[in-house]
């Protein structure tokens, strides 16, 4: 677990996901059509991804991927985020992060 929050402070952005998932897909596109360079961790394509995931659960992700942190952070899945752009508060916590400037 202690690896997991370590890559998550590393980016203001950053999303564990699978490269197979569409949900996951999906976010990213959001972070950069909104000018975000997320840090990306396909769990499928890294060594200890299993780890990762187990980690993930136990932090309370559910379901494990889409899981994204901003500023270190846990927001959420791609519910959490989408309703978080979609009441404006993507954006504040963006800022907030130093992920986006405008």
């Amino acid at each position: 677990m202690e690896c997991v929050v370590k890559l998550a402070a590393q980016k203001a952005v950053v999303i564990f996901s699978k490269s197979t998932c569409c949900m996951c897909h999906a976010i990213k596109r959001l972070f950069y059509e909104q000018g975000v360079s997320p840090m990306v961790y396909e769990l499928d394509e890294q060594i200890n991804g299993k780890e990762m995931e187990r980690a993930l659960i136990r932090l309370g992700c559910t379901p494990t991927v889409p899981a994204v942190f901003v500023g270190g952070k846990f927001i959420g899945s791609a519910n959490d985020v989408l309703t978080l752009h979609l009441d404006g508060s993507l954006k504040k916590k963006l800022k907030a992060a130093g992920a986006l400037w405008l």
